[in-house]
């Protein structure tokens, strides 16, 4: 038996029924010959951070341009901080951890600079309109690899065109990284607001800060303490 069997076998055995299994997939457009360490959504996770585009996540705005000062978030440390929260909630929960990592690690792909004010002038100018998870799975499948694309499985693929809008991933795992994209930057959005002096402390609503807590730390522990509690079921 190969390691990525094992590793296959020891998640039928640990994870929730409500988990996707590594050896369930729905596959790859392109099918490859599978990896003897890895499971699927290993391989996808690796690809992804390998990706130029990745790589080029450390220069695009988060909120704030060109900040002066190195503590300001970019995409790619918001990337990083949804990865964590996402993993430490599937993780709770016995969700597949290797494609939650994957699909969170990847959901900002194709993102624009500028943030969101740059999504919204290229949705104002394309024809088709533009929207950045759109563009992220395109960045992926299209694109990178000199427009060979990475060849992701079909869950993770999903979990990124779902993390924004209207649609639902199809796993569990993408549903969590939808969450913890926005338990990153409604917290850290605020972190940096306060750190460049736009907002204070003191602008925070009360009744908020009572029942979430008063620092981003605790914040961010309370809301995903409290998903895992009312998702153990």
């Amino acid at each position: 038996m190969v390691i990525r069997e094992m590793t296959e076998q020891l998640e039928r055995k640990m994870l929730s029924p409500y988990a996707k299994l590594s050896s369930e997939t729905k596959g790859r457009e392109h099918p490859d010959k599978k990896c003897n360490v890895r499971t699927e959504f290993q391989r996808d996770r690796d690809r992804i951070i390998y990706s130029k585009a990745f790589r080029r996540l450390k220069h695009k705005t988060q909120v704030f341009i060109t900040p002066e000062g190195d503590h300001y978030r970019t995409r790619l440390t918001h990337t990083l901080e949804v990865s964590q929260i996402a993993r430490t909630i599937a993780r709770s929960l016995r969700l597949n951890e290797d494609l939650t990592e994957a699909i969170a690690l990847g959901h900002d792909l194709g993102h624009t600079p500028f943030g969101h004010a740059g999504e919204r002038v290229l949705s104002e100018v394309c024809p088709l309109g533009f929207k950045h998870n759109e563009q992220s799975v395109r960045v992926a499948e299209k694109l990178e690899r000199n427009c060979r694309g990475l060849n992701l499985t079909y869950e993770v693929k999903d979990g990124i065109l779902c993390h924004t809008g209207e649609k639902q991933a199809d796993t569990l795992e993408g549903r969590v990284v939808r969450i913890a994209d926005r338990i990153a930057y409604i917290n850290h959005d605020i972190e940096d607001a306060i750190r460049a002096k736009v907002i204070s402390q003191e602008d925070l609503p009360e009744e908020c800060l009572d029942v979430l807590g008063r620092t981003s730390s605790e914040r961010i522990n309370n809301m995903i303490v409290n998903i895992i509690e009312n998702s153990m079921d």
